[in-house]
């Protein structure tokens, strides 16, 4: 018995959305990535986890590390399907392509690919304060990263002929955010991007979607703090800030990573079959205003 067919009987059927079938998640050393990277593992996907694990001098934050890389790993195996980690720079077509070829090797093939891995600051300034190379690291990040990836995993899915990329977007990448212009420029860019793909990939069986997350909830069993680093480059307090978001949106109420997560897992399986090119928002209606 194959350790899908294992996996399969371990697990209702409803829950095995993706038995049988390999996950690409970037970004995964925790927050939201590995909040997917946890459900995409009970749903049965074999996983191959990527993040960059280390600091960035341009970068004001803390980044993912190692260990935390190592523990989503760990909670992901858990469910009995198999995980490979691997570090990874969005920023270098070389590690990304190695990663990849990782991936191909121990699996055989790429049935999804979650771009998650992004970066919220250098922020919190006006555009004529924003620094050449502050620009450039943003940009570099959150949308050229998600088409290296898309660029080395593409043409794995059109051989396959189907396959699932789900682009991690934001708000930002619908409405305008003060003194967050690179963020809102990049997020705005990786949704053209994802609605160009789609229509390149549609004749081939694979789907692109983006996923638009709202204010999430910083958990800290997840070891997020997107949400705590907007408010610091902002420089109000984390309560504060996280008080203006519940206020902001209509269901007065933060978005839970879980919540992104399930969205996550519903462009990937054969439920959204026929969804692609779309923006999917998980933010508590705020973008309806």
């Amino acid at each position: 018995m194959s350790a899908a067919e294992t996996r399969g009987r371990a697990h209702d059927d409803g829950a095995q959305r993706l038995a049988d079938r390999t996950a690409v998640i970037t970004g995964a050393g925790r927050g939201l990535g590995r909040a997917c990277a946890v459900r995409y593992a009970e749903a049965g996907a074999d996983l191959l986890l990527l993040d960059v694990a280390s600091d960035h001098p341009g970068v004001p934050y803390p980044l993912a590390s190692p260990a935390q890389l190592a523990e989503t790993a760990r909670r992901c195996s858990e469910f009995g399907v198999e995980v490979v980690t691997s570090v990874a720079d969005i920023t270098d077509a070389s590690t990304v392509d190695r990663a990849i070829d990782l991936a191909l090797d121990r699996f055989g093939g790429i049935d999804v690919l979650l771009n998650n891995a992004g970066i919220a600051a250098p922020s919190g300034k006006p555009i004529h304060e924003i620094r050449e190379d502050e620009w450039q690291l943003m940009l570099d990040v959150d949308l050229s990263g998600a088409w290296r990836l898309m660029k080395a995993v593409a043409p794995v899915m059109v051989e396959q002929r189907g396959g699932s990329i789900v682009n991690v977007s934001s708000t930002a990448g619908m409405v305008g955010y003060r003194n967050f212009a690179a963020y809102v420029a990049a997020k705005h860019g990786l949704i053209g991007l994802t609605r160009a793909a789609a229509l390149d990939y549609a004749p081939y069986g694979v789907r692109v979607n983006a996923l638009c997350p709202g204010s999430v909830r910083d958990d800290p069993l997840l070891e997020g703090r997107m949400l705590g680093e907007i408010a610091r480059s902002l420089d109000v307090p984390a309560d504060e800030h996280e008080a203006a978001f519940v206020q902001a949106q209509p269901t007065n109420s933060l978005v839970e990573p879980a919540d992104v997560a399930g969205a996550a897992l519903w462009l990937a399986g054969d439920e959204a079959r026929q969804v692609t090119g779309s923006l999917l928002a998980v933010d508590g209606g705020f973008t309806v205003r």
